[in-house]
């Protein structure tokens, strides 16, 4: 029997198009399918409403605006509440490790780490939700 494969639609938040190009390149060669990108907190609560994602991925510095308070906007906001997020930076994850802890996203990652493998990770050990419900069901990447 062939394994199932579980399908991640991911959004990604970042204020740099050059790094926004390279991780939407990136994960969809490892089987996530990008749904769409913004580069501002505006941009991607409409985007997470409209395309209703599996995980967002969320810049802690998006310029002018703190990815942590776009993160708290997500997961309060109804429409956007199913959609985890996952915090990403090129900072170090112990100098933001108080900011991570008191955020609702179920996890961090260093740009230079992010890949399918390790969102899969992170989605797969977070557990349910505040509401009880089950976390996405993911079974990996193609390949693992």
């Amino acid at each position: 029997m062939v394994p199932r494969i579980t399908l991640l639609r991911c959004f990604i938040v970042d204020d740099s198009p050059g790094f926004r190009d390279a991780a939407r390149n990136l994960l969809e060669l490892e089987g996530i399918t990008v749904v769409g990108v913004a580069s501002t907190s505006a941009e991607a609560l409409r985007g997470v409403v409209e395309l209703r994602p599996d995980v967002t991925l969320v810049d802690v510095n998006l310029g002018g605006e703190s990815g942590f308070t776009l993160a708290e906007q997500l997961h309060h906001d109804g429409r956007c509440a199913s959609s985890p997020v996952i915090l990403i930076s090129t900072h170090d994850e112990q100098d933001l490790a108080d900011l991570i802890d008191a955020s609702p996203a179920v996890g961090f990652l260093s740009k230079s780490a992010l890949s399918a493998g390790a969102i899969f990770d992170l989605l797969a050990s977070r557990g349910g939700d505040d509401d009880g419900d089950p976390a996405v069901s993911v079974s990996g990447p193609p390949g693992r």
